[in-house]
Parts: structure tokens; C-alpha cells; sequence
């Protein structure tokens, strides 16, 4: 059975990515190495957006309940980082330290704003964790990438990975335009979560075992579907049975349009 992680559990794999994360930008040759994972950017660029940020989602934490991040936390978010590598080191681990202060203060229940107000994961610190567990695994893997070493995300992490994506991108009030249609997400450690998409809205189940066949299924490591969902491998590179269309659908579908 898939464990439920804690808020404390989530406050120790922030700890404990952001570490990962920090020692893989400190064994690389130089901070203007390119990440191919982010075009365009260099390891530098990619610290620095890291930090940045972590600092604006601590201080919209510690705002507490709002319609939209303050101005305030905008400009805390949009502070410079240093250009030398230990003071940049330094930086980044005050801006996660920041963070997770901010997560800690408010607890798991405290609301407060967040861009996923039409999705079913609630806006509370709680849920701002979940997601910034997974924001930080996914970029320390594009560290990895751009210093030719990628490992898999933990398998703890990857596995509530693709539960907190499925339920903040794409679980909701959204209107599906297209033909009902149902995408199993089999992950090789043994969990299933299904995706159902209608006009009425979008649902999302993890499911101990199926009662009927998905319109199509995608199956990998939990690993391997977090770092497809967020682009980071092609869907070519996991098993696939069924009809293909409702996963490209969804890929290119803006449920905000």
C-alpha cells in the first residue's frame, strides 16, 4: 500500500532534495553549464529561479489566505543571486530554510493563495508542501541531466509525485471538450491511478485494482511518469497500450481556455 505522506514527512523531503540538489550544483565544473531539460538556461539561471522561488512561495505562505500573491512577496521573489558559487550555495539554502520556516509556522491546514484554485488539491500550506517537494526533485534532476549523471527520483517522493500532479494539474472543475474518455497511470511499484475526463469535470481515483479497461494506459516507474508529466522524458521511453489519442489530447489541452 502506498503510504500517505505527513506534512513532516514533507517537510524532511524538502530538507533532503534540497540537499541533493545543492551538493549536484556544487560538483559542477563551472554555473554556466547548460541545462538541457530547461533550454536556455545554465545551472546558474536554474539556481537562481530555484531560489527566487522558494523565497516568493514562503512569503505568500506566511501571508496567509489572499486572491493573489502581495507585491511585497513578488519583489522578495525577484532578489538576485549571488554570482559566486558558495555564496550561491549559501543562498539557495536560505531560501529552501525560508520556506520551509514559512511551511512550519502556518501547519498543514492554514490557507492561503495558490494558482490551483479550480483543482481538487485544497490551497493550504499543506498542499503548497506536497508541491514543493516535487518542484525541488524535478529541478535537481535537471542539475543531474545537465551534468551528464540523472538518477531516478526517490521512489517516496516519485510515488506522491504523480499523485499530486494528477490531482493539482489535472483533477478539477475543468470543462473536457472532447469525447469522455478514461488514462490509467500503472506505476511498476504496484499503484494505478485513473484518470477520468468528461464535460462535467475531471476526476482522478488511485485504484487498488481495475474493474474495467482504460481508453488507454501509460506504465513505467513512478519516476518515469512524474519526470513525463512534467516533460523531463518522452512518453515513447514507457509502455503504452490503447487508443493514443485521449493522451495526446490531454498533453496539448489548456483546461483553462
Amino acid at each position: 500500500m502506498q503510504k500517505t505522506l505527513d506534512f513532516t514527512d514533507l517537510l524532511s523531503l524538502l530538507d533532503e532534495r534540497s540537499a541533493a540538489m545543492r551538493a549536484a550544483v556544487a560538483s559542477a565544473p563551472d554555473l554556466d553549464v547548460p541545462v538541457p531539460t530547461c533550454p536556455e538556461w545554465t545551472l546558474f539561471d536554474l539556481a537562481q529561479h530555484l531560489g527566487r522561488g522558494r523565497r516568493k512561495w514562503a512569503a505568500i505562505v506566511a501571508a496567509g489566505p489572499a486572491d493573489a500573491p502581495s507585491a511585497e512577496s513578488a519583489a522578495r521573489g525577484a532578489e538576485a543571486a549571488p554570482r559566486e558559487r558558495e555564496a550561491l550555495l549559501a543562498w539557495l539554502d536560505a531560501s529552501v530554510r525560508e520556506l520551509a520556516d514559512a511551511l512550519r509556522e502556518a501547519g498543514p491546514d492554514r490557507g492561503c493563495w495558490t494558482w490551483w484554485d479550480r483543482s481538487v488539491s485544497p490551497q493550504t500550506a499543506g498542499a503548497v508542501a506536497r508541491h514543493q517537494v516535487q518542484e525541488l526533485a524535478v529541478h535537481t534532476y535537471d542539475v543531474q541531466v545537465a551534468l551528464g549523471a540523472p538518477l531516478p527520483l526517490p521512489d517516496e517522493v516519485a510515488l506522491d509525485g504523480v499523485e499530486d500532479f494528477l490531482l493539482t494539474c489535472c483533477a478539477g472543475d475543468y470543462h473536457w471538450p472532447y469525447e469522455p474518455a478514461t488514462i490509467d497511470y500503472h506505476a511498476t511499484e504496484g499503484h494505478t491511478w485513473r484518470v477520468e475526463l468528461a464535460a462535467d469535470g475531471v476526476r482522478c481515483t488511485r485504484l487498488a485494482t481495475a474493474t474495467s479497461a482504460a481508453d488507454v494506459s501509460v506504465e513505467g516507474t513512478a519516476s518515469e511518469l512524474v519526470l513525463l508529466f512534467y516533460g523531463r522524458v518522452p512518453v515513447e521511453s514507457l509502455k503504452m497500450e490503447g487508443d493514443r489519442r485521449p493522451f495526446d489530447l490531454v498533453v496539448a489541452w489548456d483546461p483553462d481556455a
